[in-house]
């Protein structure tokens, strides 16, 4: 028994360090076809990211009142900005998952899910550069 737990505490502690490593590498992500400077040596296919979010009252009320004088509705500036790293966040997410050291050709979309709630979607190739 001892044996054994030695064997998967061994096991944990070796796949939580590659872990760490695989974290900590730089991921580059270009809305390019190629990564300049770098060869593409291996294609690991499409890897996609989406968060879905929905108005909130109070920007509303805000929005509504900048309509009529103009200007930044800065609510929803914020709202998109967080939306699209949350979206490329797991986006990468699953890049790293592939074992990709690149994403290229990266893509932004939205669309509307229902009244007042919208879907970014951001997508991208994974692919390892040297």
């Amino acid at each position: 028994m001892a044996q054994e737990f030695t064997r998967h505490g061994l096991w944990f502690s070796l796949h939580f360090l590659v872990s760490m490593e695989t974290l900590m590498q730089e991921l580059t992500l270009t809305n390019l076809e190629t990564v300049p400077g770098r060869d593409i040596v291996r294609h690991l296919g499409l890897v996609q990211g989406n968060t879905v979010r929905s108005k909130h009252l109070g920007r509303d009320i805000m929005a509504g009142l900048k309509n009529i004088v103009g200007g930044e509705l800065k609510g929803y500036t914020e709202l998109l900005s967080d939306a699209r790293d949350e979206a490329t966040d797991r986006m990468v997410e699953e890049a790293r998952g592939l074992g990709a050291n690149a994403v290229v050709n990266i893509r932004y979309s939205t669309s509307s899910v229902t009244a007042g709630a919208s879907e970014l979607y951001v997508y991208g190739t994974a692919v390892v550069a040297e």
